[in-house]
């Protein structure tokens, strides 16, 4: 792909940076939210934030052969993940945590949305056939929560709830694809994708819509 005529090549570095670093910590409170409802210690709860803030993440830069990943070139997201792990395990009491599952949706919600905008982007620059780029936004925005939920000894949400998580990815993504391929500017694709993903996620959680589920009872 010509980087010089592709108009969504122009989104700077330092933009990127900034979307993965709201979306880390947005999915690192995630992972702290759900480590202290299942009542870890220090050492699990930062694993669980660690995991569920670089999952997605590590594993589309392994897919994509990108390096150095992203938490080893920029640091100061690995020190912010630590210090949201040890905030939350001292900051917050064990009375909210009563509505712990209303908590970890509004971070869970908004790094889906924007991870899977970076992801989509960064696998579209690269090259990639528009269904790898939607997949790898998908892949972005979810696998943090799948490991996230597997620390926390639970079915990874994703595919136990039947409310549409991966499906609001994908979409968000496609539109993504559409918009890079009508020659939107960057920052529209990406929002357009970000907000779509948010947007179809937070209709799904509050008109509780479902997919039903596959097989004979």
């Amino acid at each position: 792909m010509d980087l010089a005529v592709n108009p969504v090549a122009g989104f700077g570095r330092e933009a990127i940076v900034v979307l993965e670093f709201v979306a880390t910590m947005a999915f690192a409170l995630s992972g702290v939210i759900g480590a202290l409802r299942k009542r870890m210690d220090i050492v699990g709860i930062c694993a669980c934030g660690f995991l569920a803030a670089f999952g997605g993440g590590t594993l589309r830069d392994v897919l994509l052969d990108r390096r150095p990943f992203f938490w080893v070139e920029h640091q100061t997201v690995l020190l912010g993940v630590l210090a949201i792990s040890v905030a939350g395990a001292t900051f917050v009491s064990r009375r909210r945590l009563e509505r712990g599952q209303r908590w970890l949706q509004a971070p869970d919600a908004i790094g889906l949305g924007l991870f899977c905008a970076t992801g989509t982007h960064l696998s579209y620059l690269m090259d990639q056939p528009p269904i790898v780029a939607v997949m790898m936004g998908v892949i972005t925005g979810t696998f943090g929560g799948v490991l996230r939920d597997l620390v926390c000894n639970e079915v990874p949400e994703l595919f136990s709830d039947h409310r549409p998580y991966a499906l609001c990815a994908a979409a968000g993504a496609l539109i993504y694809v559409i918009a890079a391929g009508l020659g939107a500017e960057a920052w529209v694709a990406m929002a357009a994708c970000a907000v779509a993903t948010i947007g179809l996620r937070a209709l799904a959680l509050r008109f509780d819509v479902r997919l039903p589920p596959v097989g004979r009872a």
